[in-house]
């Protein structure tokens, strides 16, 4: 953790000093050694966040992206009788979690319903077997309509028509084919491939921003299907996603790559 509960005021870790958890009351000691990042540690974890996972220089620096009032918000679950501590808690009341280790799906679900407006940034760096491939068009986009995407890691689709009629052998178009050789390949939209996925982050219902290193965030979208549901990833501006959540003012255009409203594209 990051804060605690120190005569009364909340403080980041001081060496050799102790103080109080802000979630279950309980004592915490300053670990403020030269290897990892200074944070208070529990006495025992037993009677706090079930949903705890050890803090990383990456879950800090996140963090410090928005102001400290924001940080380490903890909530009481009136079902479970236990606190929950949300990694960053808006005045607008949206939870972001940063999560760096792998989630059970049953864990996730719970988090998810328990946070109204929860958003996830995940640290696509602890990913194994996940590859960004090909730009595609807008899955979205009006002119794709008619067709479905394969889930393969070329990039091809069948027709729509087909799919409803359950065509065990439906023709496979690529992009090159004369029925969608005109549909524009957007700087916004890629495929991916990942060999063992975590089928966790596959199924989530609120919004999931992975988090490769680097100024852009890759946004895990799926287009719901006859055939078979696509997943996809959407290209985000780190700066765009920081000046929209982190609540500091500022008067800025939020873009993605290809210079749409940033607003207008995590509402798709």
């Amino acid at each position: 953790m990051q804060f605690a509960l120190l005569k009364g005021n909340r403080v980041e870790a001081l060496k050799g000093k102790s103080a109080v958890c802000l979630g279950c009351g309980k004592k915490v000691i300053a670990k403020c050694g030269s290897i990892k990042i200074h944070h208070w540690a529990h006495v025992s974890l037993s009677h706090c966040d079930s949903w705890w996972e050890s803090e990383t220089l990456w879950h800090r620096q996140w963090k410090e992206v928005f102001a400290p009032e924001f940080r380490e918000v903890s909530f009481y679950d009136e079902s479970l009788k236990e606190f929950h501590r949300a990694d960053i808690h808006t005045a607008s009341g949206l939870t972001i979690e940063l999560q760096n280790s792998p989630i059970t799906t049953e864990e996730l679900q719970s988090r998810e319903r328990f946070y109204p407006k929860l958003i996830w940034v995940v640290n696509g760096l602890k990913f194994k077997g996940f590859k960004i491939l090909k730009s595609i068009p807008n899955p979205l986009s009006p002119l794709l309509d008619s067709f479905e995407f394969c889930a393969s890691e070329h990039l091809s689709v069948i027709r729509k028509i087909d799919a409803l009629a359950k065509n065990p052998q439906p023709e496979v178009l690529n992009f090159y084919h004369k029925e969608l050789k005109s549909i524009p390949v957007s700087a916004d939209f890629y495929s991916f491939s990942w060999r063992n996925a975590h089928k966790a982050w596959l199924n989530a219902s609120c919004p999931i921003f992975i988090d490769f290193g680097g100024h852009f965030l890759y946004r895990l979208r799926k287009r719901h299907q006859i055939s078979i549901d696509y997943n996809y990833l959407q290209l985000i501006s780190k700066t765009a996603f920081i000046d929209k959540y982190s609540e500091f003012g500022k008067d800025v255009k939020l873009e993605t790559a290809s210079g749409k409203s940033f607003n207008d594209i995590v509402a798709q």
